[in-house]
């Protein structure tokens, strides 16, 4: 005996290639299906329509399917509302809770389609009742509270993917990223500057994921001048990177080497330990800068221009510096915060911080990833963040001709 239930899709599913992905899925998981109703848009902006009766030989594995389903946009026909289940305990889900993708969502309560708050992979969701209206919520695991009402199963959630419409919309169309060193750079540099020039005039936010490398490969003041210059509105990076670029400044070292002549001073793998212990023994940051002993560079400019700042620590950190936050639950929910209030974000060579920052992303805000490795654009990628456009090249070359584009 076989069960089955009959899942919707709609908008461009052709031209996504979402249909062909929904037939595979319930073929892979040992499934069948059948076309009921399929109507092909037969214009460019005309969405199309399909209906699919799909059969498996358990409920548990039509629960699988379906959920598969739904995370590609499929939506159940005829839903009910959403189960929900009362959390056992802090930092406890009931069995069977709905796992979240970073795509926009709405759940059914009590007959009405709730959209959720600030989407995000890898969460549950939880609808709070106390309000005059019920408002539905991503929490991460560890934030779950006893008594929190958890949804559970698949019924009552709709997921919306971007899609890709047959004319396209540049770089930032989604699906369109891909990860190639073959693209034409220039053209592609002016898109992001195009990119973050509408950003700027609609008052939204850029945020700038960076890694130590920027400094080492001579993108430093490039980067700087875009935050002096109003185009960066935040910036998320590590202990590392905050570190090397104070210690350009202090010492014209970055991890020891003369960046300008690639040389190595006496000592001078010293310098970025240095750093930390002048930094803190006068009272952090923005105290060395008031003091004098910080006179230009990323973290010089952030201050200066009151750009906000998180710096997280890991396990590897020397020192840290002062505001480098070491716990790393507190330095997720500082990223967190950033990460939804971001509407265009550079991620630039550091697969660390790009992964932890492209985790807390919705699947709307346009991304853009810069490093010399493809294996890094690739993991952000495969990790969820299919909104990234990739671009493999030397981050030292990207930043000043990004900055040319915009302030030249």
């Amino acid at each position: 005996m076989t069960v089955s239930r009959t899942v919707e899709l709609e908008g461009h599913i052709i031209d996504s290639g979402t249909m062909g992905e929904c037939f595979t899925v319930v073929m892979d998981l040992g499934g069948e299906f059948e076309v009921e109703a399929f109507e092909v848009g037969r214009h460019a902006h005309d969405e199309s329509y399909c209906r699919l009766a799909v059969t498996a030989d358990t409920e548990g594995d039509l629960r699988e399917i379906v959920h598969e389903l739904n995370q590609l946009g499929a939506t159940v026909a005829d839903p009910r509302d959403a189960e929900l289940e009362a959390a056992p305990a802090d930092g406890v889900v009931p069995v069977g809770f709905y796992s979240t993708t970073n795509h926009p969502t709405a759940v059914r309560v009590d007959g009405e389609w709730i959209p959720v708050e600030n989407p995000e992979m890898d969460c549950a969701l939880v609808v709070d009742r106390d309000e005059s209206d019920p408002v539905v919520r991503t929490k991460t695991l560890n934030a779950i509270e006893v008594g929190d009402l958890v949804v559970t199963g698949e019924a009552g959630i709709r997921v919306d993917p971007p899609e890709r419409p047959r004319e396209g919309s540049g770089a930032f169309g989604f699906m369109q990223g891909g990860v190639s060193s073959e693209r034409p750079s220039p053209s592609l540099i002016g898109e992001i500057a195009d990119e973050m020039r509408s950003v700027r005039d609609d008052g939204g936010t850029v945020l700038a994921v960076c890694g130590p490398a920027i400094v080492h490969s001579g993108g430093r003041d490039a980067l700087a001048d875009l935050v002096a210059a109003g185009h960066v509105d935040a910036l998320s990076a590590g202990n590392g990177f905050a570190v090397h670029d104070l210690e350009r400044d202090m010492y014209g070292t970055s991890l020891g080497v003369d960046t300008e002549h690639l040389e190595h001073p006496r000592s001078g793998h010293k310098h970025h330990i240095y750093t930390i212990s002048e930094i803190a023994r006068l009272g952090g940051i923005e105290a060395a800068i008031e003091a004098g002993a910080v006179e230009g560079g990323v973290m010089y400019e952030c201050v200066r221009n009151d750009v906000p700042y998180v710096l997280a620590g890991s396990i590897r950190d020397d020192g840290p510096l002062p505001e480098t936050i070491t716990d790393s639950i507190e330095a997720q929910n500082a990223i967190r915060e950033q990460a939804h209030e971001a509407d265009l974000v550079l991620m630039l060579s550091t697969l660390l911080h790009s992964v932890a920052v492209g985790n807390c992303l919705p699947s709307t805000t346009s991304t853009v990833c810069v490093d010399i490795d493809p294996a890094t654009v690739t993991q952000l990628v495969d990790r969820g963040s299919a909104q990234a456009v990739g671009l493999v090249t030397d981050v030292g070359t990207f930043l000043p001709m990004l900055r040319n584009e915009l302030l030249e």
